[in-house]
C-alpha cells in the first residue's frame, strides 16, 4: 500500500492529551465541517492555525471561537481587515501565500489540507515535510504532483489519510499488506445532477443547475466537477497514487443514492464496501480521530427505510472527462497536471458563463493536445506545466468564447 500501514497506530492519539490541529482552508465546505466536529469535542483538540482565501469574517469568527493561535488570510490585501476582526483577541493574524505555508509548518500533529485546487500544493507539502499527519481533502495535490508528492510523504515519514469519501471508504476496507489479493477497487459517484438529462439538453444547462447536487452539499467548483464527473477522473488518478494500483485495477461505478462510497474487490470473490449517509463529516471524523473513532452528528443509515441501492456504469458520451482522465494517467508525466489546470480554468469559465457546460471537457482535451513534451521530473516541472496549461486554457476561452464550439 503506497499510503500507510494501517497497523501503525502508535504515532497518533495514543494518550489522552488533546490533539493539536491546523485547518488549511477552514472556511470552505470541508473546512467548515472540520470546524464543526472540533467544536463538538473542544476538550480533545487544540487549534494551532486556521487559513482561508478571502473570507475574513468567517475566518476571524472561527479563530475566536476555537481560540486558535494563528489565523491567515491568503489574499494579502485583506490583512488589515483580518487584523481588525481579531482585535482584542490573542489570535495572531497574518496574510499572503507565504504565511499560509508558514501556518502549515507550525507544530500541529494533524493538518487538514482543504485548500481547493493547485494552490494547496505548497502548504500541503510544508506539512508533509515536517512529518505531520495530513488529512488530504485536496485531490488536485496528488493529481498534479502524484509520484513526486508520495516520494515526499515517504521521505519525511509523514502520514497521509484520505478525506475524499471514496478514498476514505476504500482505505477503511483496504488490506494493504495483501495487495496481490486485490482484484480491483471501485470508486463510486452519484452521477451528478445531469445523469438522466437528455444529452442534447446538457449543452444548455446553467451554472445554477450544475452546482445543485442531488445528494451532497459542496462548493461550486467541486459541484461542477461532479456534474461533469471530472471529480471521478481526478479521484481515479488520486487512487492510483494512494493505493499503488494501476489504472486498469480502478473501476468507477455510479451509485445513485450515494450510500456506497467505495469497494474493494478481492480475488476470492469477496467485496468489502463502506456505506454511510452522504455527509462529509463521516470521513473527516475518521481522519480527525485516526486511529481511533469519534462521534459524528451524522444521520444513522437505515437500510430498511432506504429499501434499495441502484448502480450503473457511467455513460462515456455523457461523461467524456472520465476518458480524458484515464488517458492522462496512462500517458503520465505532466499530463495529469495539465488536465487539472485546464479543468480549473474551464470550470471557472463555465461558472462565469464564458463557455457552455459541454465545452468544459472540450477545452480540457484541446489543452492536453497542445503539449508535445510532458516529461515531469521535479516539483518545478509541476509548477511550470500548471502555469502553461492555465495560459493555454485561458487563451482558448478568450479566443473562442461562448459563441463558438470549443
Amino acid at each position: 500500500m503506497a499510503m500507510i500501514d494501517r497497523a501503525m497506530t502508535d504515532m497518533a492519539m495514543t494518550d489522552n492529551a488533546p490533539r493539536r490541529v491546523t485547518v488549511l482552508g477552514s472556511t470552505g465546505s470541508v473546512g467548515c465541517n472540520t470546524i464543526d466536529l472540533i467544536e463538538r469535542q473542544k476538550d480533545d483538540f487544540v487549534v494551532e492555525a486556521l487559513t482561508a482565501h478571502r473570507n475574513v469574517e468567517l475566518l476571524a469568527a472561527q479563530a475566536r471561537r476555537l481560540g486558535a493561535r494563528h489565523a491567515v488570510i491568503a489574499d494579502p490585501s485583506l490583512y488589515g481587515a483580518l487584523k481588525a476582526a481579531l482585535a482584542g483577541s490573542a489570535v495572531e493574524a497574518a496574510a499572503g501565500a507565504d504565511s499560509v505555508i508558514e501556518a502549515a509548518s507550525r507544530p500541529a500533529e494533524w493538518v487538514m489540507a482543504a485548500i481547493v485546487g493547485a494552490a494547496g500544493l505548497a502548504p500541503t507539502l510544508a506539512a508533509i515535510r515536517r512529518g505531520a499527519i495530513v488529512a488530504l481533502a485536496n485531490k488536485e495535490v496528488l493529481v498534479c504532483a502524484g509520484a513526486l508528492f508520495m516520494d515526499e510523504v515517504k521521505r519525511h515519514g509523514a502520514t497521509l489519510l484520505p478525506v475524499d469519501s471514496e478514498h476514505n471508504a476504500i482505505f477503511q476496507v483496504f488490506e494493504g499488506k495483501h495487495l496481490a489479493a486485490i482484484d480491483r477497487i471501485v470508486l463510486t459517484g452519484s452521477g451528478g445532477p445531469f445523469r438522466e438529462l437528455p444529452f442534447d439538453a446538457m449543452g444548455h444547462v446553467t451554472p445554477e443547475q450544475a452546482i445543485k447536487h442531488p445528494n451532497w452539499s459542496m462548493g461550486p467548483k467541486i459541484s461542477v466537477d461532479s456534474a461533469t464527473m471530472m471529480n471521478k477522473g481526478l479521484e481515479l488518478i488520486e487512487a492510483h497514487h494512494l493505493f499503488g494500483l494501476p489504472e486498469t485495477q480502478i473501476e468507477i461505478l455510479i451509485n445513485h443514492q450515494s450510500i456506497v462510497h467505495g469497494m474493494v474487490v478481492y480475488r476470492d470473490g469477496s467485496v468489502l464496501a463502506q456505506l454511510g449517509t452522504p455527509d462529509m463529516r463521516t470521513p473527516i471524523a475518521h481522519t480527525l480521530a485516526w486511529p481511533g473513532r469519534m462521534a459524528a452528528p451524522t444521520a444513522n443509515l437505515d437500510l430498511a427505510a432506504l429499501g434499495r441501492l441502484t448502480f450503473a456504469a457511467p455513460d462515456a458520451q455523457r461523461f467524456p472527462a472520465l476518458r480524458l482522465a484515464r488517458a492522462a494517467l496512462q500517458q503520465g508525466g505532466g499530463c495529469p497536471t495539465i488536465l487539472n489546470a485546464a479543468n480549473e480554468i474551464a470550470v471557472q469559465a463555465f461558472l462565469d458563463r464564458a463557455i457552455g457546460f459541454l465545452d468544459i471537457a472540450r477545452l480540457v482535451e484541446r489543452t492536453l493536445a497542445s503539449f508535445d513534451d510532458t516529461g515531469l521530473a521535479t516539483l518545478d516541472d509541476v509548477h511550470n506545466f500548471d502555469k502553461e496549461a492555465r495560459e493555454v486554457a485561458a487563451g482558448l476561452v478568450a479566443g473562442d468564447g461562448r459563441a463558438r464550439a470549443i
